[in-house]
């Protein structure tokens, strides 16, 4: 290179560096003719004319990626981008040409180098492709024997249903079954029906928490034990309880390389800190001391279970349907991973903890959101309700495929009515969230059935139980005599008890009728609802998955996860300074047969 135009460089060089926006690469191919420059922008139209430099938004010393073409030239082309983003196994190379940001197809990709020969373009956004069922922890997928990291959370009154179950667990995705609310003999029989359908495949059953019947609670954990029940999700826990303990701990020993095995594990459902930091710890020492006093386990397997967490996996239930604090997901999510790194570092479990997250994951969007903010894996819950396999009725389904945003409430939970807990409930096209309010509002205003006023008596017997509050007594009392009859002997001496179970009758009836679609019932149907619901139906809207008769669980379940991986693709080029329009950003449900080969 002549001395001339080692000047001419230096100047180009001086003013590129002077502004920070540019740099230079010379087309040594192509001998620079000298010229008298009029300035430095008549020096930039020459030497772009000439095709002799490519402009970048980063120093040359700077840029450690190029790329080199192979036979076709990059594409600014906003549909090639699109399907290229769309293609998830794939990865997205975006290189600057001639000032603007354009997707390269094939060719070489150097990493690390400052200088490339006169055909290079800088990378300036890459995006790597993205497996599915890389998500999230992978040790939680290969600790479950899971091929993808997506959970069906349980749904009360089996319409987490069998259904729901099998098909997750053959999709490579777990399953909770509803149990809450249902009696044992239905739990037994789900339980038959489950473990010959999926053997050796993942599935898990719920536990709720029964502050108001300590009994069922029991006698469910004592069903699930005699079962082979391997894998419960606790929900709705204000603290721990004996038999979610006896549950946890039954059966632990050591291998003979001293690693201690639990037979049974724990997926926690937690909005609250105190709650959190309960599960996550090892169970409470005079708990232990009760078990081993009962005869249930030995004084060798208390000491074992002092070294375990109650719950390895906790999921961290943000604003969902049924119970719920109305959680926003954005702070809880963060504050429960840092309790999860303390606690693992305060008792160095040999198992690492874990935090999953639900409550709101509709739309890839969510799920990408929990997925970036450290979740292990996601649960849906309010968005199965919809499908065709849940147990419910297709009024319901109706009903849910045309939920808004805005179109939920809170109402009177029947299973903790007496403590004012309160469940999250749709309320287009119900009346149950004001007539349940209305219920608790009496419980607390009268000691019994007795103090109610005659007006106000005669309007509940008329609309709300259409029948005398006796016959709707007698009928609550047969069902407790053979579900738990300390509530009816309790009952009988105490007015407001005999009340609050009264009341429960509609509560826990509203939820039935909407189950099973009773016609004469849908002004009082309880439908569990989060807002989740409103954000999906307005993803799918114009799609296939719009008429709820598309929605399989499995469906929804693999366009999510689909969806996940694009939406992470964009978010990441975006983060790289990329410019993308807006239609190359939708992301839409497609049938399971367009993106299937990203899942096999």
């Amino acid at each position: 290179m002549s001395t001339s135009t080692k000047k001419i460089q230096r100047k180009v060089r001086w003013n590129w560096d002077s502004l920070q926006t540019r740099t230079v690469i010379f087309n040594k191919a192509r001998p620079l003719k000298l010229l008298k420059l009029s300035g430095y922008r008549k020096l930039r139209l020459i030497l772009r004319k000439r095709r002799m430099i490519k402009t970048s938004q980063t120093n040359l010393s700077s840029c450690a990626a190029w790329w080199e073409p192979n036979g076709s030239l990059p594409s600014t082309s906003d549909k090639v981008l699109r399907e290229r983003l769309l293609t998830i196994n794939e990865p997205v190379v975006i290189v600057e040409d001639g000032g603007s940001q354009s997707l390269a197809s094939g060719g070489v990709t150097r990493l690390g180098e400052t200088v490339v020969k006169e055909k290079g373009f800088p990378i300036v956004g890459y995006a790597h492709p993205i497996a599915p069922g890389l998500l999230g922890d992978p040790s939680f997928c290969r600790d479950y024997g899971l091929r993808y990291p997506y959970v069906s959370g349980a749904m009360a009154n089996g319409i987490g249903s069998a259904d729901i179950v099998e098909e997750m667990g053959n999709a490579g995705m777990l399953g909770f079954f509803g149990a809450a609310g249902l009696p044992l003999g239905l739990i037994e029989t789900a339980i038959d029906r489950i473990t010959k359908s999926l053997e050796d495949k993942p599935y898990g059953f719920n536990l709720i928490h029964s502050p108001n019947e300590p009994e069922l609670e029991n006698a469910i954990v004592a069903l699930y034990l005699d079962r082979g029940v391997r894998l419960v999700e606790a929900s709705a826990y204000l603290g721990l309880t004996l038999p979610v303990i006896r549950y946890r701990v039954s059966g632990i020993h050591q291998d003979s390389t001293g690693r201690i095995v639990t037979p049974n594990r724990i997926i926690a459902k937690v909005s609250r800190i105190e709650v959190a930091s309960k599960f996550l710890a090892p169970p409470p020492e005079p708990m232990l001391n009760q078990l081993v006093a009962a005869g249930d386990i030995t004084l060798d397997q208390a000491r074992l279970a002092s070294k375990i967490p109650v719950a390895q996996d906790i999921t961290v239930e943000a604003d969902s349907g049924g119970h719920t604090d109305n959680q926003q997901a954005v702070t809880l999510l963060p504050t429960m991973t840092a309790l999860r790194d303390r606690l693992q570092a305060e008792h160095n479990y040999e198992v690492q903890l874990r935090v999953g997250a639900g409550g709101g994951v509709a739309t890839p969007a969510s799920a990408a959101a929990f997925f970036s903010m450290g979740a292990a894996y996601i649960v849906t819950g309010t968005i199965n309700q919809c499908s065709i396999e849940a147990g419910t009725s297709d009024t319901v389904r109706e009903m849910l495929a045309q939920a808004q945003q805005a179109d939920i409430t809170m109402a009177p939970a029947a299973d903790m009515f007496e403590m004012g807990v309160q469940v999250q409930v749709l309320k287009r096209g119900t009346m149950f969230a004001m007539r349940g309010a209305r219920l608790y509002d009496i419980y607390r205003s009268c000691d019994g059935l007795d103090s109610i006023p005659l007006a106000e008596r005669s309007v509940l017997e008329k609309t709300i139980f259409r029948a005398p509050l006796e016959t709707i007594w007698e009928q609550t009392k047969a069902f407790f005599q053979d579900r738990d009859p300390a509530q009816v002997t309790r009952a009988e001496s105490d007015k407001k008890h005999r009340m609050a179970l009264v009341f429960r009758w509609y509560l826990g009836q509203s939820s039935n009728w909407a189950n099973t679609g009773e016609p004469s019932r849908k002004i009082d149907y309880q439908i569990w609802c989060g807002p989740a619901m409103g954000a999906f139906n307005e993803w799918v809207k114009g799609t296939f998955l719009e008429d709820y008769q598309n929605r399989k669980v499995a469906t929804i379940a693999f366009n999510i996860l689909y969806g996940t991986a694009v939406q992470l693709r964009l978010n990441s080029l975006k983060n790289q300074g990329v410019s993308i329009s807006g239609g190359t950003c939708t992301i839409q449900p497609r049938p399971v047969a367009e993106i299937k080969e990203y899942f096999e």
